[in-house]
């Protein structure tokens, strides 16, 4: 029996317009959506801290169980939920299981939080025993992206609902369904209780009201840079605490004594995994000058090699970008590089919304698909010549999320990488790195620090309460 039926979201009373989800490979529409209006949100929210309190208190075991069924749910029903994430969000299969993998892994993990421990015994002068306890931080509101939709849904939404609290979650409306909708139909059948995980697909205005609506003390937000920095004024000014995950332009260095044979395989992926739509995509290969020109004559290769197309109904390396303003944004970058004296050595072309990979050569700071972040198959190339040099060059931008460094000396590469200020660091390895054990974040324009993932988990969706126990009633000299 299918997991998704359309009648089932169809039916869902929300307020807001209609929207067509899209399937960028072809422009057929996938299903029709409701958005939600602000009112929604309220409702929700409304609801959700009403359920929580009863869920916060239910066993530990309980609210395990139902994470684990989830988990397994997403595995049982891999090969529909796979379809609908190639088709809604423009990936090839492997990324597609990819995320179903990593939607179970990050549920399985949430399920072992549930019975964590969570507390410390104090000293304390008085006495009493003095103790502190991690209790839920009630309702998580929770905005996702397109891009990676299961995945950056889930690693919020989980972990939340496994430390005793309820969520809303708003996902991008172009991936409602992968992103939002095929969560609310595991969670159902997982057994998890009415109210405690609403999905509101929606835009801009639902956004808003979801920051500041006063039974949502934690939001999660995964997307732009420029969006969660309104997203982070808007939380200060409600005083509420804020997890944001934002753009990044990562770097790749290369050093001279890297293998040239084994790289280059690794760089491609970095910058063209999922058509560069991932925040820690490799936007900056930094090679060695005695590597360089054969860097880039052999990445141009390689980038030539992929096969660009349908990833539902071909066999590509990469699908179609996710909508004609991302494309046009792009190429606009691309070609302003060009036209500032960057060689074009592969791609640069476009058909409808499959955009090539793209190998810039001769770029410098003042390249813009270099200086910015392109969310787009571009993978822009410059030389250094002493580590001091590659140091500086991979420091310098705001972001600071996800670093590779490759090296024959692992040694140095984390000599290396101890001097470059990044969340996340691989040596040997390109940027493009998740895990749901792993603590994830980036830090300057990248986001918050490091806030899903392992223990991460913990300090993201819960507070800390301080109680004290006496056997008799304390005196006092009034």
């Amino acid at each position: 029996m299918p997991l998704l039926d359309p009648k089932t979201w169809q039916s869902r009373a929300l307020s807001g317009g209609e929207y067509a989800v899209t399937e960028p490979a072809t422009g057929d529409t996938l299903a029709s959506v409701t958005l939600a209006t602000a009112e929604d949100v309220t409702a929700a929210a409304v609801n959700a801290r009403a359920a929580q309190t009863a869920w916060a208190r239910t066993p530990h075991f309980e609210r395990a169980a139902v994470l684990r069924r989830a988990g397994d749910l997403f595995a049982a029903h891999a090969a529909e939920l796979r379809e609908w994430i190639v088709r809604e969000s423009g990936s090839i299969p492997g990324k597609a299981e990819f995320e179903l993998h990593v939607a179970a892994q990050e549920c399985y993990e949430a399920a072992a939080l549930a019975s964590r421990p969570t507390g410390q015994v104090l000293p304390t002068e008085a006495p009493r025993l003095s103790y502190t306890r991690r209790v839920p931080a009630g309702v998580v509101g929770v905005i996702s992206p397109f891009n990676a939709p299961l995945i950056l849904s889930i690693r919020s939404v989980a972990p939340a609902l496994a430390l005793g609290n309820a969520v809303v979650l708003k996902p991008d409306p172009r991936t409602a369904v992968c992103g939002g909708l095929a969560l609310a139909a595991v969670f159902a059948e997982a057994g998890l209780p009415e109210d405690l995980l609403h999905v509101l697909p929606g835009g801009p205005e639902a956004g808003q009201a979801l920051v500041a609506d006063p039974n949502v003390p934690v939001i999660s937000f995964t997307g732009s840079t420029a969006a969660g920095r309104a997203v982070g004024e808007a939380a200060g000014r409600h005083l509420k605490r804020v997890h944001l995950e934002l753009g990044g332009n990562s770097a790749l260095v290369v050093l001279e004594d890297a293998d040239i044979d084994a790289v280059i395989s690794t760089a491609a992926w970095g910058s063209f995994f999922h058509q560069g739509q991932i925040c820690m995509t490799t936007g900056r290969h930094l090679v060695h000058a005695s590597l360089y020109e054969e860097y880039v004559e052999r990445l141009a290769a390689k980038a030539d090699s992929l096969a660009v197309g349908d990833p539902h109904r071909e066999q590509v390396h990469l699908g179609p970008i996710i909508d004609q303003n991302q494309l046009a944004k792009i190429h606009g970058l691309v070609e302003a590089s060009a036209a500032r004296g960057a060689k074009v050595a592969a791609g640069g072309t476009h058909q409808e919304l499959f955009y090539r990979p793209t190998v810039l050569a001769g770029v410098d700071d003042d390249t813009p698909a270099y200086a910015e972040e392109v969310f787009g198959p571009v993978a822009p190339v410059r030389s250094f010549t002493t580590a001091d040099e590659a140091a500086a060059l991979a420091s310098a931008g705001p972001y600071g999320l996800s670093l590779g460094i490759v090296t024959r000396d692992t040694a140095r590469g984390l000599d290396l990488a101890e001097r470059i200020p990044t969340g996340i660091a691989h040596i040997n390895d390109q940027t493009v790195n998740d895990e749901a054990v792993a603590p994830f974040g980036g830090i300057a324009a990248s986001g918050t620090g490091a806030r899903f993932g392992g223990e991460a988990n913990l300090e993201a969706f819960t507070e800390v309460r301080w109680t004290t126990v006496r056997g008799d009633v304390a005196g006092y000299p009034f």
